[in-house]
């Protein structure tokens, strides 16, 4: 029996991944448990971003990072994510002033320079976000607001991640801010994995 990991990797359109993480939402936490990438990416975000930022939980999932943001003192919050089982879950914590059904890789149901931070954990991995998402994220970022997003080394090196986040930056859409080392993601099913945050800024130039 294919688990729910499998499951969510195997997807092969936005539906099914939906439909998968519907399925997973009840269990998520305790699969995943003490997994590598939010504590990492709030810790790096914390250092850029003022507490009373509005800030965007972009595939907020059941809500482990819109819950850490808030131990950190962050209060205004929203979270957006494909699965509503996912949301109905992220309801629990009690940490968001607002819950959105969307899909990153799509137009997005927000005004431009919406968010000072979007926060983005665990979503750009195979068969889920492709790079193309970034361009509706720095839309809706406010000149010098900040994305922060983790990525596995060798998907940022071996997919067109790399090229397009360079493209962006020598378009003068956003500049790079840091990224840390790489440190390990703590996944049961997948010990050999490896993550990275990266940080960066929202240029004034972006169309």
């Amino acid at each position: 029996m294919m688990s729910n990991v499998d499951a969510v990797f195997a997807a092969t359109n936005n539906a099914e991944l939906a439909m998968n993480y519907d399925k997973w939402a009840a269990t998520y936490e305790n699969d995943l448990v003490g997994h590598g990438g939010p504590s990492e990416a709030v810790a790096e975000l914390a250092k850029y971003v003022a507490s009373d930022a509005r800030i965007l939980d972009a595939g907020c999932g059941t809500g482990l990072v819109g819950q850490l943001l808030a131990e950190h003192g962050y209060s205004n919050l929203e979270g957006l994510d494909l699965s509503t089982g996912m949301l109905q879950q992220a309801t629990f914590k009690k940490c968001y002033n607002k819950l959105h059904q969307q899909v990153l890789g799509e137009t997005l149901d927000f005004p431009d320079a919406t968010f000072d931070a979007i926060i983005i954990i665990g979503v750009f991995v195979m068969a889920h976000v492709r790079s193309n998402a970034f361009d509706e994220l720095l839309r809706i970022t406010k000149p010098n607001g900040h994305i922060i997003f983790t990525l596995r080394p060798e998907f940022y090196d071996n997919t067109d991640f790399k090229s397009k986040m360079d493209a962006l930056e020598k378009q003068g859409h956003w500049k790079f801010v840091a990224v840390t080392e790489p440190f390990h993601g703590r996944f049961k099913a997948h010990p050999d994995v490896n993550l990275q945050v990266w940080v960066y800024e929202r240029m004034f130039n972006f169309k």
